[in-house]
């Protein structure tokens, strides 16, 4: 889950929540990033992280009682090997472009941690394999991954309110098309991506998000009752091509 500390208490929003909007940012993208496979594109990048349930997890706290955010965790074999199997369920492409994200996220594990650097390798002769089933290149391949890459790169952006005000620039990545991209807010919800790479001169986004005003609980047990039990706050920002 994502955490956000506020002056009310922690905002939270599921990794499905997360995958949700970075679906939402691609079919916004200028139609042209379109291939045969382009519904399965959007379930992957909807998808990609669906293995992660938060309340079906133990782990749900830190030693201080607070809820856990997804970058204090470490590499989990046990997620993905959840998070491949859903998606090998769904299409072999489907578990590619998620095979290619995970090795993105955790091949910094590798280093230091041999089970990380075992299932990456993993991945690696798997990816290789299902490339030659789908009659896909390498190239096609990162072009389809990296639109993947970038819109969870800008939803994670939104979801921790990463953009800044006074149209001061935040990189977002790099995408499908290998340009750098950069985000920026004006007004109160108001943002624009240069260069301009959707479709639409402007459109609105939106995920849901839940307030607990409590800091600390004493189990998880305590943790999911007031998740459950907290109201389920909709963000929406709209995004405006640069004039």
């Amino acid at each position: 889950m994502i955490v956000n500390y506020t002056a009310k208490g922690w905002e939270i929003i599921t990794q499905r929540a997360h995958g949700m909007l970075a679906a939402q940012i691609a079919s916004h993208w200028d139609k042209s990033i379109r291939r045969e496979r382009w519904l399965e594109t959007l379930l992957a990048i909807a998808e990609h992280d669906d293995a992660q349930v938060e309340l079906e997890r133990d782990d749900l706290l830190t030693p201080q009682g607070g809820p856990v955010d997804f970058k204090m965790r470490r590499f989990d074999h046990r997620h993905c090997c959840q998070t491949m199997g859903f998606a090998l369920s769904k299409s072999r492409y489907i578990a590619l472009l998620c095979s290619m994200h995970i090795v993105f996220v955790y091949e910094s594990f590798a280093k230091d941690d041999p089970a990380a650097a075992r299932f990456i390798k993993e991945q690696e002769i798997l990816q290789k394999a299902w490339r030659k089933e789908l009659g896909m290149t390498i190239k096609e391949a990162e072009r389809d991954y990296r639109l993947l890459e970038w819109c969870d790169a800008l939803s994670l952006l939104l979801c921790q309110h990463e953009n800044q005000p006074e149209a001061r620039s935040v990189e977002i990545s790099n995408g499908p098309d290998k340009r750098h991209y950069q985000l920026l807010q004006f007004g109160k919800n108001k943002l624009t991506v240069t260069p301009w790479p959707f479709e639409e001169t402007k459109f609105e986004l939106w995920f849901e998000t839940r307030l607990l005003e409590q800091l600390s609980f004493k189990d998880p047990a305590e943790f999911r009752k007031a998740f459950r039990d907290a109201v389920v706050i909709e963000k929406r920002r709209q995004f405006v091509k640069p004039e």
